[in-house]
């Protein structure tokens, strides 16, 4: 009977025994599993992300590859427009995309026509250029339902998801009216060409509206403009002004909102002799660069942000969002003020080489990222 319960009690030890490391033995295998997955322990993610390595900025280069943009233009005209679309055109080939222009003969119903065509035909993104928001926000709205992200340029938009890219219009003008009342004593009568209905010259006019108030002794003696061929309207509309003004010493100064203004009325001006009249102008484009140079032009001065420059930046904020991150909703880009006097006299200076003469001109890293630059390093390899 001993002999049977000894038995019976090593038996049961024995079968214990087994079933402990058997269990012993799953624990090990399950904590294997776990330790080989590709997802971090819930503890190891909320607490620090880890950084993304080059293999990942290589994984979303290759992603963010063959996009289909467009470009919707209100009007493409002039130099500046040139390499304004000659900066968004590199930047999307750098990125492995396709670029589509489409101009809209400064139309705002046409426009928005365009952005309704583009979100059906499903481009992959949309860049808008001097829109509007009363004529865009609807189709921009059907662009974002549509998981189209769009990034504006100069188009006073507002909607949820759109990041609106600017240059500062008021800081220019400022820069502008500054160097006019400075070289004229703070005094003289001056003209203005500016167009309404266009959100960066709505802002410059708030600057210029600001300056006649702090100087009294500057009055406006006329004011126009239009879009439409605009610098051959103010070469024509320049014309009358200083037939109707033509004692030397009339007009002090012409201020040019666009430098489409300022290319047409330096020639009229240039045509009429009137040499004491010196112009200031906004934007700045090689052809305008090489008129500020030229000692017999009446054109001084410019500010300006690097068309090229707007081009790109407005590019990269677009791929973050097909990235899939949070752009935010509105982007400054400065300017800077160039004048005849900061440039040299003995050789033709262009927008590439501006930088050596102007502090702050040239090409900008705004918008940029690691997975973007990995991005045009595989693109340029191939």
């Amino acid at each position: 009977m001993k002999k049977q319960f000894r038995f019976g009690t090593w038996l049961a030890l024995t079968m214990a025994l087994v079933l402990l490391l058997a269990a012993c033995g799953n624990k090990n295998n399950n904590n294997g599993a776990s330790s080989g997955s590709a997802s971090a322990s819930p503890s190891a993610s909320a607490s620090e992300p880890a950084s993304p390595s080059a293999s990942d900025a290589g994984g979303d280069a290759e992603a963010l590859k063959g996009k289909k943009i467009a470009l919707i233009m209100r009007l493409n005209t002039g130099t500046f427009s040139a390499q304004y679309v000659d900066g968004v055109k590199k930047q999307v080939e750098k990125f492995g995309g396709q670029l589509t222009v489409i101009p809209s003969d400064n139309k705002l119903d046409v426009m928005a026509t365009n952005l309704d065509a583009a979100v059906t035909q499903k481009y992959d993104g949309i860049l808008l250029d001097h829109g509007d928001a009363g004529a865009l926000t609807a189709g921009v709205d059907k662009a974002i339902a549509a998981g189209i992200p769009v990034v504006a340029f100069d188009s006073g938009l507002t909607n949820a998801g759109v990041t609106s890219i600017a240059q500062n219009d008021q800081k220019m003008a400022e820069q502008t009216l500054e160097a006019l009342s400075k070289d004229s004593g703070g005094k003289g009568t001056i003209v203005k060409i500016w167009v309404a209905g266009f959100p960066p010259m709505e802002s410059r006019q708030i600057a210029y509206k600001a300056f006649l108030d702090a100087n009294p002794d500057i009055k406006e003696l006329a004011a126009f403009g239009t879009a439409d061929g605009a610098q051959l309207d103010a070469q024509t509309r320049t014309e009358a002004i200083l037939k109707q003004y033509p004692e030397k010493g009339s007009i002090t100064a012409i201020w040019a909102a666009w430098d489409e203004f300022a290319k047409g009325a330096a020639n009229a001006v240039k045509q009429a002799g009137r040499d004491e009249i010196k112009i200031y102008g906004i934007d700045l484009s090689d052809e305008d660069l090489a008129l500020i140079q030229d000692p017999t032009s009446p054109w001084v001065a410019s500010a300006a942000v690097d068309p090229a420059s707007i081009g790109q930046v407005q590019v990269r904020y677009l791929y973050q969002k097909l990235h899939g991150d949070e752009t935010p909703p509105t982007v400054q880009l400065d300017s800077v003020y160039v004048s005849r006097d900061a440039l040299p006299t003995d050789k033709k200076v262009t927008t590439a080489d501006l930088s050596q003469y102007v502090d702050g001109w040239g090409a900008s890293d705004t918008g940029n990222t690691d997975y973007l630059k990995a991005l045009e390093q595989s693109v340029g390899a191939k």
